[in-house]
């Protein structure tokens, strides 16, 4: 019996060493999950019932358990290249089917698909034509665009400063564009066009001596007049530095003549509130418009939460999609397909889809990779213990030998 036992501990200890060897091979592979082997005694059964002078004959692998443990994340230059900290795996389309994955080392293919090396498609929430995220639709194959960024027309501007309190009172019909002293302050706003072309509008801001605290507003476009040279709205500002609302209908509608072919005229509405007077300098603090030119994409940026945006040249972003994560009631039930992805079973249950950082789900983290999770260290010590329980193994193989060659010898 004892060749038995010991031919099985033979058997278990090399699955063990093929196991260890696999994991120490990996130990560079991105998302790779380390394995380790689980054994049981073996006892043949009894027609009587069990018996305490049983001797047991031998052991038996029982399962290969792979350990779902987070690896060391480390950082890289590629944006596309992505790393789950905490739970969850990434949805890939494989073929005809869907499997997951730990590995995020992604690129953009010729077709505008976000896939790894070997074709894999990353899935995701898709966006809608106006650009929003449909959470909760069935994920897809995410496919980003290269088209540019339409140009958008200003509609709204808005001016934030403080008027100095102390400065002289002037006559606004006095007013003249080239003359200085015939006004207290300037300041420009950029505005786009229909066609993305950039203007200047230029502001220029009269403290006027018909009321006090009160502040006329006239405008140029690139040099020519706004509203045909008169003013385009007053700012009266209280006893307390504040802008009278009362007083002061905010915001001014202004009406722009535009060239180079673009829609003509244009409605810009220039708002001033949360300006205040103090006995301090002019100063403009903010200048704000919902404007921009048409915009080239540059690159891609992921949030935290999965969100794929393209970057453009004109300063705006779009969002691409979503990016979900899978998770399992019973990681460890994943049936390994190779190529460090896995499929779901009937052990694993079905994948709970969201996004990251919901739930019980990790947050995505851009320019970062998964390392494997191996412990080399550990690795190279098991080897040394499953090599002395092998060498023990064939000991026993031997003794028994000896004794039948003592019992062959007997006269």
């Amino acid at each position: 019996m004892s060749f038995q036992q010991g031919l099985s501990g033979l058997n278990a200890a090399s699955s063990n060493l093929d196991v260890i060897g696999n994991n120490v091979a990996n130990a560079s592979t991105v998302g790779f999950k380390s394995s380790i082997t689980q054994f049981a005694d073996v006892y043949a059964s009894s027609v009587a019932g069990s018996s305490n002078t049983q001797a047991g004959i031998g052991v038996t692998v029982t399962n290969i358990d792979e350990q779902f443990g987070q690896g060391n994340i480390s950082t890289t230059n590629n944006p596309l290249d992505l790393a789950v900290n905490g739970n969850g795996f990434f949805q890939i389309s494989r073929g005809s089917g869907v499997a997951y994955t730990r590995d995020g080392e992604f690129q953009v293919d010729a077709n505008g698909f976000v896939s790894n090396s070997r074709g894999d498609r990353l899935q995701g929430y898709p966006v809608n034509s106006a650009g929003q995220v449909q959470v909760g639709a069935t994920p897809q194959d995410l496919q980003v665009s290269t088209a540019s960024f339409s140009p958008q027309p200003t509609t709204k501007a808005a001016v934030l400063a403080n008027f100095n309190s102390s400065a002289a009172a002037l006559n606004p019909a006095n007013f003249n564009y080239t003359d200085s002293t015939t006004y207290t302050n300037t300041t420009t706003v950029q505005v786009f066009d229909s066609l993305g072309n950039s203007h200047n509008l230029s502001l220029f801001l009269i403290k006027s001596n018909a009321a006090a605290n009160t502040w006329d507003v006239r405008a140029q476009l690139d040099g020519a007049a706004v509203n045909a040279g008169a003013s385009v709205g007053t700012v009266v500002f209280n006893s307390a530095g504040a802008i009278n609302t009362a007083a002061t209908t905010l915001p001014f509608n202004l009406s722009l003549t535009m060239g180079s072919g673009a829609t003509t005229p244009q409605a810009v509405k220039l708002d001033f509130t949360g300006s205040t007077q103090f006995g301090a300098p002019f100063g403009v603090t903010s200048v704000t418009q919902d404007g921009y030119t048409a915009g080239s994409l540059l690159g891609y940026t992921i949030s935290s939460n999965g969100l794929l945006s393209g970057r453009y040249s004109n300063g705006q972003t779009r969002a691409q999609g979503q990016i979900v994560l899978a998770s399992f009631s019973d990681p460890q039930g994943l049936q390994n397909i190779g190529n460090n992805a896995w499929t779901e079973s009937f052990a694993s249950g079905q994948p709970l889809i969201g996004t990251p950082g919901t739930g019980t789900l990790g947050a995505l983290q851009s320019g970062a990779l998964e390392q494997s999770n191996v412990d080399l260290t550990a690795e190279l010590v098991n080897m040394i213990t499953a090599q002395r329980a092998y060498q023990a193994n064939a000991e026993t193989i031997k003794t028994e030998d000896q004794l039948l060659q003592t019992l062959v010898s007997l006269r």
